[in-house]
């Protein structure tokens, strides 16, 4: 078994809501599982990255537990925030998942070359 095999909360056992989309509950629950490995990758290598991955989880909460009937999926956030017109507003909840989608994208990157066999982490970064 591996750290990814017996998470708790996978990103491949969300099920996505075929009008609505990402549920946001249980995407935010799979981006708090994903932090431990960066503290397994290096605490000091990837503290930022931790801080900015943990920052933006942060935030989105925060929009979701406003009202988690109204704001159950991604979309919706993403929706109301751009009809608000404060989706490209600074800490905006929109503006947070796009920078956790950079860093999910980044670490599969990383985590992509490690698998493959790169032994220097600097070169895998």
């Amino acid at each position: 078994p591996t750290f990814f095999s017996i998470m708790s909360n996978r990103f491949s056992d969300i099920e996505l809501r075929e009008e609505e989309g990402i549920p946001t509950e249980e995407f935010l629950e799979s981006c708090y599982a994903i932090v431990p490995v960066l503290d397994k990758l290096g605490p000091t290598v990837f503290a930022p990255v931790k801080m900015d991955f943990v920052g933006n989880i942060k935030k989105i909460n925060q929009k979701f537990i406003t009202n988690k009937e109204e704001f159950d999926t991604l979309q919706k956030i993403v929706l109301h925030e751009v009809s608000a017109g404060v989706a490209q507003v600074r800490n905006s909840a929109t503006e947070a998942l796009l920078w956790l989608k950079r860093g999910l994208k980044f670490l599969k990157g990383f985590l992509t070359e490690v698998k493959n066999g790169e032994k220097n982490i600097q070169t895998a970064l």
